[in-house]
């Protein structure tokens, strides 16, 4: 598969199947906590940059296998909806299966109409907020010449007063850049003028760019969800499980899911055990395998250990 990865298993999407539209990293932001790393050069105009038509073949393979999924989520590696065949793909995978769609975006483009209306079809959409104020948005997104904060601001209350489905806002909380009261106080304040149906509260828990990106103490993350919440319901952080459903082309699947985001090598290994009925032996043999297709390379963050496609 070029474009579909997974189901991966989440607290939010159940086993998501994942559809990623784009070259990595195409994106209009430069975020400091981005799990893909850097961007070198923003994209800002919208493309078709794979063919469409190839994109939905796989989607459509995937569903008809029989996998157990419970969303289908578009989610590029970088900016969703600066692939200009979005639209179409939504509208021809809900003609085709009852499986709900998500589409996972930064939400900067929401202030162009046709984007909007793009996504109207869709059972819901996660749009990033991470910041109350433009000061704090410039730090946390880096976003390209133009993309201001009003701009993103505007963007999604705008496709609020338009959309019908679940709109569920992610904020990403960065130990000491917007956890403080008054970050969190401009950050509701915003929230309660946008009024999603809920805000997912997430961490940086994977491999970020920038050093001074750090995950919270629970103090911190308990007083976040109490001052979001007068915006809307907080769902708290948290993970799900990694699922593998075959040992065949081993090193395939877990690279298709790497090269989306960094695996925690203990979340790896959870999966690997699940898929051998705990078999120490197996474990040991299949992360082996994995190690000497030279595919992959370790890194720390946190204390964790995560595999990350080899440059």
């Amino acid at each position: 598969m070029n474009y579909v990865f997974g189901p991966v298993s989440s607290k939010r999407l159940g086993q998501s199947l994942g559809v990623d539209l784009l070259p990595a990293k195409s994106c209009t932001w430069n975020c400091i906590y981005c799990q893909l790393g850097r961007t070198k050069e923003y994209v800002t105009e919208r493309r078709e940059f794979f063919p469409k038509e190839d994109i939905l073949a796989e989607i459509l393979e995937t569903v008809r296998s029989g996998k157990k999924i419970d969303w289908i989520t578009f989610v590029g590696s970088g900016e969703t909806t600066l692939y200009k065949g979005l639209g179409w793909l939504i509208s021809e995978v809900k003609k085709a299966t009852e499986i709900p769609v998500a589409i996972i975006t930064n939400g900067s483009l929401l202030s162009l109409p046709e984007v909007r209306r793009e996504l109207l079809e869709a059972d819901a959409v996660l749009p990033s907020l991470n910041a109350g104020s433009p000061e704090l948005f410039e730090r946390i997104d880096r976003p390209a010449p133009g993309f201001t904060f009003e701009r993103h601001v505007e963007g999604i209350r705008l496709f609020r007063q338009e959309y019908k489905g679940k709109l569920w806002v992610e904020v990403m909380l960065i130990k000491g850049v917007n956890d403080s009261e008054e970050a969190l106080g401009e950050l509701a304040a915003v929230l309660s003028g946008i009024r999603p149906d809920m805000i997912h509260l997430v961490l940086p828990t994977r491999p970020a760019p920038e050093s001074v990106v750090g995950i919270p103490d629970e103090e911190r993350v308990q007083r976040a969800v109490f001052v979001l919440s007068a915006a809307a319901p907080v769902l708290n952080p948290a993970k799900g499980e990694m699922n593998l459903d075959s040992a065949e082309n081993l090193p395939d699947t877990v690279a298709s899911i790497a090269s989306r985001h960094p695996v925690q090598e203990r979340e790896l290994q959870a999966a690997l055990g699940k898929l051998f009925g705990g078999d120490a032996a197996k474990i040991r043999e299949a992360m082996g395998e994995l190690l000497a297709s030279g595919r992959f390379e370790k890194v720390r963050q946190g204390g964790e250990l995560y595999w990350i496609i080899k440059a």
